[in-house]
C-alpha cells in the first residue's frame, strides 16, 4: 500500500516505514502526526485518485526529530564589473516516519 501526499506545495510517495523531510512543523519530537492532504491512494492495481483530495484518506506519522538541513551557498556574479553577492541558506525541516495509511 502506498500513498502520495501534499505537505509544503511538495507532493510525496510514501510506503509504511518510509522515513521523509518535511517542511517544518511546530510538533514535538515523539509525537504522533495525522497527514489528511492525500492526493492518492494506491493497493496492489487498485488506484484511487482524488479531486484533488481523497475522501477519508489519512497517513499516520510519528515525528523522529527536528533539524536544520545543510547550508545551500549562494553566489552571484557579473565579470568584469567587479559585482560579487555570496548569500546562504539553511532550511528548517521535520523529519518523520510514515506508521500507517488509511483510506
Amino acid at each position: 500500500m502506498y500513498a502520495v501526499i501534499e505537505n509544503g506545495g511538495k507532493q510525496y510517495r510514501v510506503t509504511v516505514g518510509d522515513k521523509l523531510r518535511l517542511e517544518k512543523m511546530e510538533v514535538e519530537p515523539g509525537a504522533e502526526l495525522a497527514l489528511d492532504r492525500v492526493l492518492m491512494v494506491g493497493v496492489g492495481s487498485e488506484v484511487r485518485v482524488g479531486q484533488p483530495l481523497v475522501e477519508g484518506a489519512a497517513v499516520k506519522a510519528t515525528v523522529l526529530s527536528q533539524g536544520r538541513a545543510a547550508k545551500v551557498h549562494i553566489f552571484k556574479m557579473r565579470r568584469r564589473k567587479h559585482y560579487r553577492k555570496q548569500q546562504g541558506h539553511r532550511q528548517y525541516f521535520t523529519e518523520v516516519r510514515i506508521t500507517g495509511i488509511e483510506g
